[in-house]
């Protein structure tokens, strides 16, 4: 009999598989990759449930994340408090939504808050320059930005209300094939 240590409660593992797009053993794998990035704050039993958040400069520190313009946007959107500043559920969430298991309505729903940087559940002409920009690493002249923003607004706008609602960007999402292969992160 050996000594092997606890982290979670059988129902606590249950639990995360049922909400997220993971294994037993690929959740223990995310544990300890939380824990990797703060070992002294990450306690090593979590049957206790505790109280614990890793900050988003630790968070933006990890090799997933750390080339990815999007990075804190992408922490905000998946933190409870908006900051980027995460719990552990917090860190489950954003791998399984960004997991090759997860389904693209989902990922769709996710990129689209990602996207939507003023939080006001449309993507705008500022969203969308900022993500443009982003993308391109702040490579284009403010012309070319503008003349792109404005080619997929007319693309993807279907009510024609000058914005993209979640819908319409669903229905875009559907026509960009290299979607799904983009808009993940392997454990």
């Amino acid at each position: 009999m050996g000594n092997k240590q606890t982290i979670f409660t059988a129902q606590q593992l249950d639990a995360y598989q049922d909400c997220t797009y993971f294994t037993r053993k690929e959740i223990l794998r995310l544990f300890y990759r939380y824990r990797d990035l703060a070992p002294q704050l990450v306690p090593l039993d979590y049957t206790n449930q505790p109280d614990v958040t890793l900050p988003y400069e630790l968070i933006g520190t990890m090799p997933e994340l750390k080339d990815n313009p999007f990075r804190q946007r992408i922490a905000e959107v998946f933190s409870e408090d908006g900051e980027g500043n995460m719990t552990l559920d917090d860190f489950l969430d954003m791998f399984s939504v960004l997991s090759e298991m997860a389904p693209r309505d989902l990922k769709a729903y996710y990129a689209f808050k990602i996207y939507d940087f003023n939080n006001d559940d449309f993507i705008c002409k500022s969203d969308l320059e900022k993500t443009v920009n982003k993308l391109t690493r702040n490579e284009l002249t403010e012309d070319e930005v503008r003349m792109v923003c404005e080619k997929v607004i007319d693309e993807a706008d279907l009510d024609n209300d000058g914005r993209l609602s979640l819908e319409d960007f669903q229905q875009m999402i559907v026509r960009a094939p290299d979607f799904l292969s983009t808009f993940h992160i392997r454990i």
